[in-house]
This record gives C-alpha cells, sequence and structure tokens, in this order.
C-alpha cells in the first residue's frame, strides 16, 4: 500500500450528501476482486450517459477537475452497502483524500486499509474548502498528515483528528497484509518452535 504523508493538489466539489456506495461504484462493476482497473467506473452512472459518452457537467468530467486528488464532500460519504470496490475506485482513479462532516463507519475504515486519508471537519470548514474548490486547478489544497492540518489555497489552515493507529499505518503504507509481515520474524520463530516441541503436527 502507498505510503500517505502529504499531499498538495487539486480538489474537486461535490457537495451531495448520502453519496452511496452504489452511487461510488455501481454493483454490475463487483464481479472483480481486483483493486485496478475501476477508477473508470467510479460514479459510473453519473458520469456517463446511456450511450457510454461523458455527461460534461459533471465534475469529474469537466477538464480541470480530471486529475484531482482530493474530493470535498457531503455529509454521509460512503453510506450504503459495504463493499470494497469503493475505496479501490476512488483510488485507482487517483484521488488519495476525501473531506466531509462524516461518513458510514465501514467506508470509513476501509479507506485506511487502501491509502486513502478520509478526513472529518465540521460542516462550516467543508463548505469553506468546497468554495475554495470549486475554483478549479487553480486552486491547490494542502494536506500534512503528520501535523494534521489541511491548508486551502487562501491559506486557512484547518486541524482534523485522526486515530493514532490509523495514521501509524497510513503514513508507514500498512495494511492488514503489512501490519501482519511486520511480524514475521516473529511468526518464523514461533513456528520453528512449534515444529521442534510438536513434531508430530
Amino acid at each position: 500500500m502507498d505510503k500517505f504523508d502529504k499531499l498538495s493538489g487539486i480538489a474537486a466539489p461535490m457537495p451531495l450528501v448520502n453519496i452511496d456506495t452504489d452511487m461510488i461504484i455501481p454493483k454490475q462493476f463487483l464481479k472483480t476482486i481486483k483493486r485496478s482497473g475501476l477508477g473508470v467506473n467510479l460514479f459510473d452512472e453519473m458520469r456517463y450517459d446511456d450511450n457510454g459518452d461523458e455527461i460534461p457537467d459533471f465534475v469529474l468530467n469537466k477538464p480541470q477537475y480530471r486529475n484531482a486528488e482530493i474530493l470535498v464532500a457531503g455529509d454521509n460519504f460512503g453510506c450504503g452497502s459495504s463493499r470494497e470496490h469503493a475505496p479501490w475506485a476512488i483510488k485507482d482513479f487517483g484521488i488519495r483524500c476525501i473531506i466531509a462532516p462524516s461518513y458510514a463507519d465501514i467506508f470509513y475504515s476501509n479507506c485506511f486499509k487502501n491509502g486513502i486519508l478520509p478526513v472529518v471537519l465540521p460542516q462550516e470548514q467543508v463548505d469553506v474548502l468546497m468554495k475554495d474548490a470549486e475554483k478549479g486547478s487553480n486552486a491547490r489544497i494542502e494536506i500534512d498528515l503528520e501535523a494534521q492540518t489541511i491548508t486551502s489555497s487562501d491559506g486557512d489552515v484547518f486541524t482534523f483528528e485522526v486515530d493514532s493507529f490509523k495514521k501509524h499505518c497510513l503514513m508507514n503504507g500498512l495494511d492488514d497484509i503489512g501490519l501482519t509481515m511486520e511480524k514475521a520474524a516473529s511468526i518464523k520463530a514461533f513456528e520453528e518452535q512449534a515444529a521442534t516441541s510438536r513434531p508430530w503436527v
């Protein structure tokens, strides 16, 4: 998993509330177990018309937001079913951070496990960053995970809270497998000791 430390990027404004996981990645794209290739179908039903052509007015289809790495969103982001394909699609598109007033619990946890930083801020601070994001590609938002700060293009600085363990994992690029592999030497020693003391097993 990619490490997350600092990010300076274009933020795409998406002021909708209750964006659920079926909106993020519709059910017809859940057949794969690969984490790559889903970015093209992120927000599929909002990005494309019935002929598969891009809808020009959708934010991620606009030229200034095609390379967005940050998403500023409305309340209760990631609600609905607990599909892990949702953060897979977000990450594959290139978005590394989401800023919203609240998230569905399972989606919030899945973000950290897939290298995405989900930041929770009060609504009034999200509103400031939403307006900043509406300026387009000329406005870049800076995120410092170690300092736990977000800086708008106008210099407004907001602090955010994050669980220390989740922060450690994200800054060191550790998903569940990575955490297990940190204990590889201890696991090997245990297995060798067990083989010696219980050779019949």
